[in-house]
């Protein structure tokens, strides 16, 4: 919940200057809602996609204050962000909802990121794996494991995010190639095709290293993403 009209047309402008020599990279950028109209109307015609922070799970109906996937492909979105820690914790979004959220994403054609990720005393209880696995089983009870074909997942350590700590590239993609593992045992192709991103504090000075682990296939950028120069600077290392 950043930024105003102008700061984020100025942030964008900022961002398209820069992205002409990343052909390689997809960038996508998530803004509020209610900057979304202005946000697709300057992207337009660009290489950067953008997507939703959050989406309802319903269609359409009495949910005051909610936003559909609908509402959002009007405005030419490519992505819906969903399960993220914040929802999760905030907001009390339990896996179940986040499935939800992730099927009602894909029945309009967006492509969800999901968000997976422990919180530090599961973390130091050592019980990272099972609660990984249980917020993609939740996925996959619903959905199956071919909705992953049309998918990101987004690895965040909860207690990474926002704290300036960061999980050392190994520790991170250790459970990267966890999550991958466990993708091949459902369906190989699948576990092949799907994009495991790395969010808890990337900054352009760490990017490359975590960028460069096997199973680490990108960000999912917080803070950083607020300033065109550190984000573009990342984009860079994954380039």
């Amino acid at each position: 919940m950043n930024g105003s009209r102008e700061g984020a047309k100025e942030l964008l402008n900022g961002l398209l200057a820069g992205v002409s020599d990343l052909a390689d990279v997809e960038v996508v950028v998530c803004p509020p809602s209610i900057l979304m109209a202005d946000v697709a109307a300057q992207l337009s015609n660009s290489r950067i996609s953008w997507g939703l922070q959050n989406i309802a799970t319903a269609d359409s109906g009495a949910y005051t204050g909610e936003i559909s996937g609908g509402m959002a492909k009007d405005f030419a979105c490519l992505y819906a962000i969903v399960g993220h820690s914040e929802r999760r914790t905030l907001y009390n979004e339990s896996d179940d909802i986040v499935a939800e959220k992730f099927q009602a994403a894909q029945k309009v054609g967006l492509i969800p990121v999901l968000c997976v990720g422990e919180l530090l005393h599961e973390r130091e209880s050592e019980v990272t794996e099972q609660v990984v696995e249980r917020q993609l089983d939740a996925i996959v009870s619903l959905c199956g494991i071919a909705a992953f074909k049309k998918a990101v997942i987004a690895y965040e350590p909860v207690w990474a995010i926002g704290t300036g700590k960061t999980a050392t590239p190994q520790q991170a993609q250790a459970v990267h190639a966890f999550i991958r593992a466990w993708l091949k045992n459902k369906n190989a192709s699948v576990a092949e095709s799907t994009q495991i991103l790395y969010g808890g504090s990337v900054k352009a000075n760490n990017a490359k290293e975590l960028f460069s682990q096997n199973d680490i296939d990108g960000g999912l950028i917080g803070g950083a993403s607020l300033q065109a120069d550190e984000f573009l600077a990342i984009c860079q290392a994954a380039k």
